[in-house]
This record gives C-alpha cells, sequence and structure tokens, in this order.
C-alpha cells in the first residue's frame, strides 16, 4: 500500500511499524486522532515478528525477540488485542558437573520439587531459603514498581517511597547487583542463575560501577508485576499482527516500504519526508512519533547524536528433529528445555566470559541460554512437524559485544556459533548436530544473527536490543513527563530507546501516545 504523492496532513504521523509504533498508532487511532504509520520494511512488527526462517519448513519462528513479561495486561485490554500468552511449566534448568557426575538445578514444576532440586544439587536447605527470601523481595519490588510503568514518571524519590524497602532499594538501585548476589547465596551456580537477568543484551560485570547490569536486571523481575516470562501463542508475530489489525480498525493508515528520511518541525507541527520505490513525499503532522532508535531520530532531525550504542548477544534459531538426550539421567529433556536452559552460566563462568570478552576475544566458554517454544506453544510448528515431534530451539549468547565482530563477522560468527554448542553438547548425551533437521535443500536448520547482524538487518545501533543502554524508571533532568519527549516539542520518541523501554512491552508506544492526549490539539 502507498500513501498518496504530495504533501497530506495528519494529527499524528508515526515512523516505524514496529509494536511500540503499532501501540501509539491504535492509541491514538482510538481516541479519534487521524495517523499514518510509516515503516521502510515491506512488512509490520519490527523485530517482533514470526518467521519462517528455513526453506520449504513450516514452522513459524519468533525470529528476533522471543519470550514476553514488560507488556501491561492495561495495553491489551484498552487496544481489546486478540492475543495470549502461554505460562511455562518449567522455570529453568541448569546443568553442571560435581564431583564427577553430571546434575543440575531444575526450578519449577511446584515449591516441593524446587527445594528437593536445590538441595540436591547443594546438600542443604539454605540456598533455597535465601531463593525464597530473594525473589520475595525482587517479587515486592515488582509489585510496586511495574504499575509505573505507564503513569507519567516519578521522581526518584517517588519510587523509592514507593518501593518502600530500603534494603530492596539499596540492592537494586544503588549497589552493584553483584554484591547481593554474593551476600544471599553461596553455590557458584545458583549465583549464577541468579545473575544471568542482569546480562541479557548486557555488557556488564556484576560489579560494574555503571550499575547497568542493575538495570537490566530490573526490567527482567518486574514485568507483570511478577517477574513471570511467558511464551506468545502463535509466536510474536501474532502480538504485532494483532497490535496492526487493532491500528487499523480504528482508523489508522500503515503503509510498509515508505522510509521516513527526514523530520522536520516546530512548536505548532512537523513534517516526515518519506522515500518509496515511486519517489519522495511529505506528510504533515501536529505530532511526529519516532519509533526508532536515538541515533536514527537525530539522523532524521539532523541533531548530534547519543553515544553509540552496543549490542552484546548472539541469536541462534533451530529446528529439531527431536530433543537431545541429556547426561543428566534424573532430568526429562521435555522439562529441561520447557523452561531457560542455563549453558555456561555459572558465576565464575560470567565473570571470566565478560573478562575474555573486554579483552577482545571470544569468552573461551561462552554462556547462553536457550527456550523451546514449541513444548509451550506447538502452534507454530506445521501440523506435521508437530505429529513428527520436531521442536524449535532459540538461543541467546551472552557476553559477545559488537566489537569482537568488527574484523571479520562471517568468520567470528561461525567460530562463536561452534564454542557455544560445543558448550551444549558438552551436557548431552548425544551431539546436537544429530537432532538437526534439515531444510528443502539438504541444510541443517540452524541460523545464528551477531549483533551486526541486527544492526544490517533492523537498523538496531550496534545490534543493540534495546536500543541503547535501559534507563531508571523514574524521571531525570532531561526525561520529561513520559520519557519520550524530545528537543523538539512536537517530535516524540516512542521506541525502545525511550524511558523506560526496552523488550517488548508496549509501554513507550503507550506513553508517547498518552503525551499526545494531553498535549491536545
Amino acid at each position: 500500500m502507498s500513501v498518496n504523492q504530495g504533501t497530506r496532513a495528519y494529527d499524528a504521523v508515526i515512523v516505524g511499524a514496529g509494536h511500540n509504533g503499532l501501540v501509539a498508532a491504535a492509541y491514538l487511532a482510538r481516541a479519534g486522532r487521524s495517523v499514518l504509520v510509516l515503516e521502510r520494511l515491506g512488512h509490520t512488527g519490527g523485530a517482533a515478528v514470526s518467521s519462517t526462517p528455513f526453506a520449504g519448513v513450516e514452522a513459524r519462528l519468533s525470529r528476533y525477540s522471543y519470550l514476553v513479561s514488560l507488556l501491561p495486561r492495561k495495553i491489551v485490554a484498552d487496544l481489546g488485542l486478540d492475543f495470549r500468552l502461554r505460562s511455562r511449566t518449567i522455570s529453568s534448568y541448569t546443568p553442571v558437573e560435581r564431583a564427577g557426575r553430571p546434575t543440575g538445578l531444575l526450578v519449577g514444576g511446584g515449591e516441593a520439587r524446587t527445594r528437593d532440586a536445590f538441595a540436591r544439587l547443594t546438600g542443604g536447605a539454605r540456598e533455597y531459603a535465601a531463593w525464597q527470601r530473594f525473589y520475595g523481595m525482587t517479587g515486592r519490588v515488582a509489585e510496586r514498581v511495574f504499575p509505573t510503568l505507564t503513569e507519567p514518571l516519578p521522581t526518584r524519590d517517588e519510587l523509592r517511597r514507593r518501593v518502600d524497602d530500603e534494603s530492596a532499594w539499596r540492592a537494586l538501585f544503588e549497589e552493584p547487583i553483584g554484591a547481593a548476589v554474593e551476600e544471599y547465596f553461596e553455590d557458584d551456580l545458583v549465583r549464577g542463575v541468579v545473575l544471568t537477568d542482569a546480562l541479557i543484551g548486557t555488557f556488564a560485570d556484576a560489579h560494574d560501577p555503571s550499575l547497568a547490569q542493575n538495570r537490566c536486571f530490573l526490567y527482567h523481575v518486574i514485568g507483570g508485576g511478577t517477574g513471570a516470562w511467558d511464551v506468545p501463542v502463535g509466536g510474536m508475530g501474532a502480538l504485532t499482527d494483532a497490535l496492526a489489525a487493532a491500528a487499523r480498525a480504528a482508523g489508522a493508515e500503515i503503509v510498509t516500504g515508505h522510509e521516513a528520511v527526514r523530520v522536520t518541525g516546530d512548536e505548532y507541527g512537523a513534517e516526515v519526508t518519506y522515500r518509496t520505490a515511486e519517489g519522495e513525499g511529505v506528510a504533515a503532522a501536529r505530532h511526529v512519533l519516532v519509533n526508532a532508535a536515538p541515533q536514527e531520530l537525530a539522523t532524521l532531525t539532523g541533531d548530534t547524536p547519543p553515544e553509540p550504542a552496543e549490542g552484546a548477544q548472539l541469536k541462534v534459531n533451530m529446528l529439531l528433529t527431536r530433543l537431545p538426550k541429556l547426561r543428566d539421567p534424573d532430568v526429562d529433556p521435555r522439562e529441561a528445555f520447557a523452561g531457560t536452559f542455563h549453558i555456561a552460566e555459572g558465576y565464575g563462568q560470567l565473570a571470566t566470559a565478560h573478562a575474555q570478552a573486554a579483552a577482545g576475544r571470544l569468552p573461551a566458554a561462552p554462556p547462553s541460554e536457550i527456550y523451546c517454544h514449541s513444548l509451550t506453544d506447538p502452534t507454530i510448528l506445521g501440523p506435521e512437524l508437530a505429529g513428527r515431534g520436531y521442536q524449535t530451539l532459540t538461543l541467546f549468547g551472552l557476553h559477545t559485544p559488537a566489537r569482537l565482530f568488527d574484523r571479520d563477522n562471517d568468520g567470528v560468527r561461525e567460530e562463536l556459533l561452534a564454542a557455544t554448542l560445543a558448550e551444549l553438547d558438552a551436557h548431552l548425551a548425544e551431539p546436537l548436530a544429530d537432532c538437526l533437521a534439515t531444510d528443502a535443500d539438504g541444510r541443517p536448520c540452524i541460523e545464528a544473527k551477531t549483533p551486526l547482524d541486527l544492526e544490517r538487518d533492523l537498523r538496531l545501533p550496534g545490534g543493540n536490543i534495546f536500543h541503547r543502554a535501559l534507563s531508571w524508571p523514574y524521571s531525570q533532568a532531561d526525561t520529561g513527563r513520559w520519557g519520550v519527549e524530545t528537543p523538539h516539542p512536537r517530535v516524540l520518541l516512542c521506541g525502545a530507546g525511550a524511558v523506560r523501554g526496552g523488550g517488548v512491552s508496549g509501554v513507550p508506544g503507550h506513553n508517547a501516545a498518552m503525551a499526545v492526549l494531553e498535549q491536545g490539539a
């Protein structure tokens, strides 16, 4: 679909049809505003899409973003989305070898079972009691902080009063998260499982004085007021398809193949110049909402760009003919892979991997975690594949900053993938390669994406999945009332780089729409 060439006027023009842009479009259109959404790619959804990456294979994978935690139920209800989430039966499994034998930690399946798993691994009751205390603390913080994400930004003092727990505030907001992890837990493996939530897409040490790891940890434990991470039924594309449908039903106009190249404006309004295969056009608006990274916003407006972002993850999608057998005889693979399967993520291993990557080397034992969405939602597989027991695996690697790939992205990608799968194989009773399906051309069903690949494919600066370092969920000197404001009065940032952005949440889209509606005409 193409918008008419020449200048047309709207109440709001939204640059980018990722999930945040679609949330904003749906809210504004439902409020009676005329809305145009311009999308560069040939489809909506941005990074929150489902796709079939393997030729001739009917498996729709959540290719770039996998799980949902930060999406407020308020947004789903307000927009009447036909969208469902499904809880995973197991939280996590972490294999390890101790006393010369394979074992591991399975978290989930009920309190008694989890308690027994901790005792079997650690030889006592202490670590599980500490686990309950620690996540009881984060759960109370989640209940109090998560509802604020769709409200005007609180001040730091207001949020601190809302948390109303000085020890929790100190542990999460003031001291490096490593201090709390070490205070609560003694077992290296348990410490590592806890720390991983602080390192998703974030290249930092447990004791980094910047507290980047704390901000990452916070966003990973507050979702829904519980910290639960759920599987989107039908894949992540089901969410963005529902959002696009809701926006269109409310009257928003969404056009693909329209690349915004310039945004200009003043206190009265703004214009977006866009390019299509047929030429250029201009859309005028009272407000322009940019669902892109802060660097892209600066390019569009001609401002000085912020400090470059850097991603730090390896993303791997796979399709298997069957789940591999484990060396740990006490765990069924269908349970081990049902939650988050941690690999080389002991506390000491994570510190070593970070130090090696910081020194410019690939980690010798790359840490990663795996999710098997098809165990929770088999609808992402075609009926024939599901009937034959096929399963998807998605791997997310940590501590692989974009700088490591600068010299040879293709070569380093292959080297890192081989090392990462070798770490997984060390805990399997059979090589993963023996379980990989093949596509219509006879090639193994596996694809890997480095930060540089994500930068190229999705225009994520440095491949950073959050667009830039995550922010604290409270106001600071330049954050504005909603955390979406920019130096241009009629231009708002509604992407993941907004304050309280990051993850599949829709929060920046909601907040940008609220900012527009508050301003009135």
